[in-house]
């Protein structure tokens, strides 16, 4: 292809979400530059692959990059920018971008919205009721009879949502929320949910408004420590595909889930085309949605991106032409690993700059990607810049091949506090 008739992409977000969508898409043939505003270590001149110094939610500045830079199409990756209206600003100036409008987007900014969507549409999910006031919430905590989960309407990083082990959690997280505001406006409005017990499984899936085509089913591990414990974060490693998940379990999903949520959002005429990502917790009584995501997830993008046999643009392409039912998305054989290393004191307050030394080597073993997050370039050193500063990645035929390509390529870096679970994908 000629590189006249290449096509320029510009990417928003700074995470390994990012780097790893920056990645994938640079396989394409199709594609002649990539920009990521504003990027990290990762994605800092590697290839056709160009940081600019953009904020990801100064919506203006980056349609005025599109504009004057020729982009061709623009993809979403985090979520505020989501909420915020990027993609209704961008449709308004005629651009092309990948991603749900603000109205589609309120399925992840606002768990009321989500929670009376579901409850109205019939897809499963726990029993709920919405609170702004704090003493209503807190006799409602007071009279529930079994454990519950407190949760931020409003979007608060990935740790809006408390799990509560009695009542007097629940009475603790209702006054975090409603009287001392941590979470700020995220927490103006909160649900108090139903606590269901069983293992967590993601399942995302391409949408084009009409047609749902899901990915390989994931699973991540939020907890920080090894044995599923400690605070929760926003991921320590995830893989794919998740056996829990089975290829019945699937259909049940985008059949009862996944489905009725695009037909539910077009029939209030908020089409939904981007990617859907469904939480799920396999409960005794059933399947259940914890929550809906409106992206890719972090890290599980990183584990089903290594294994998506296609050429991601021409995917992103049918979703936005509405013609993703004839588009079938292919996968390659084996399995994929990817495992996050965080800086010191990660979920809490941690250092930044220290330098990180090994990415090239563990780049360069069979099988191994390193998805940069928080880390940053400073002339040739390449230094922590964020908690989860990068994740590794291994894929091979089986999972255990996968495990072992992951922690091999683990084993090759280093930076000051480095920790990460050693039990991933076990």
């Amino acid at each position: 292809m000629d590189d006249a008739t290449k096509r320029t992409i510009l990417i928003v977000g700074s995470g390994g979400r990012e780097h790893a969508l920056a990645w994938k898409l640079a396989q394409s043939a199709h594609v002649g530059l990539i920009w990521v505003a504003p990027g990290n270590g990762g994605t800092a001149g590697v290839g056709v692959i160009q940081n600019v110094a953009l904020d990801a939610a100064d919506g203006p500045a980056l349609l005025a990059f599109a504009q004057s830079h020729a982009v061709d199409l623009t993809v979403v990756g985090p979520e505020a920018p989501l909420a915020a209206g990027i993609v209704d600003l961008f449709q308004a100036a005629g651009l092309r971008i990948f991603g749900p409008t603000q109205a589609a987007a309120q399925l992840e900014s606002s768990k009321a919205f989500a929670k009376d969507f579901m409850w109205e549409t019939g897809i499963p999910t726990a029993g709920y009721a919405i609170f702004d006031d704090y003493e209503a919430a807190l006799e409602y905590v007071r009279q529930a009879e079994r454990p519950l989960v407190v949760k931020a309407s409003g979007l608060a990083a990935g740790k809006g949502v408390i799990v509560c082990d009695d009542m007097l959690h629940a009475e603790q997280a209702v006054f975090d929320m409603l009287r001392a505001r941590v979470f700020g406006e995220a927490g103006d409005l909160i649900v108090i949910e139903e606590r269901l017990v069983g293992p967590e499984v993601s399942l995302l899936a391409f949408c084009d408004g009409t047609t749902v085509a899901p990915m390989l089913p994931a699973q991540d591990h939020k907890r920080v420590a090894d044995g599923d414990r400690g605070p929760n974060t926003g991921g320590m490693g995830a893989f794919a595909p998740a056996p829990r998940l089975t290829a019945a379990l699937v259909d049940q999903t985008v059949r009862t889930v996944l489905q009725p949520a695009l037909d539910g959002l077009a029939a209030q005429g908020t089409p939904f085309v981007g990617v859907l990502y469904a939480g799920l917790m396999l409960t005794p009584a059933g399947l259940r949605v914890l929550e809906f995501n409106v992206r890719f997830g972090d890290p599980e993008t990183q584990v089903i991106l290594p294994l998506l046999a296609n050429d991601l643009l021409d995917v992103f392409d049918a979703c936005l032409d509405g013609r993703l039912a004839a588009c079938k998305l292919r996968w390659k054989a084996g399995a994929a690993v990817t495992v996050v290393a965080a800086a010191a004191g990660y979920p809490g307050a941690y250092p930044q700059g220290d330098p990180i030394t090994g990415v090239e080597a563990a780049n360069a073993l069979p099988g191994v990607q390193v998805f940069q997050a928080g880390a940053r370039r400073e002339g040739e050193r390449l230094l922590t810049h964020g908690g989860r500063v990068l994740a590794v990645t291994g894929a091979g035929a089986d999972f255990d091949e996968a495990r072992r390509r992951a922690y091999g390529g683990m084993e090759q870096i280093h930076f000051e506090g480095m920790h990460f679970r050693r039990d991933i994908g076990s």
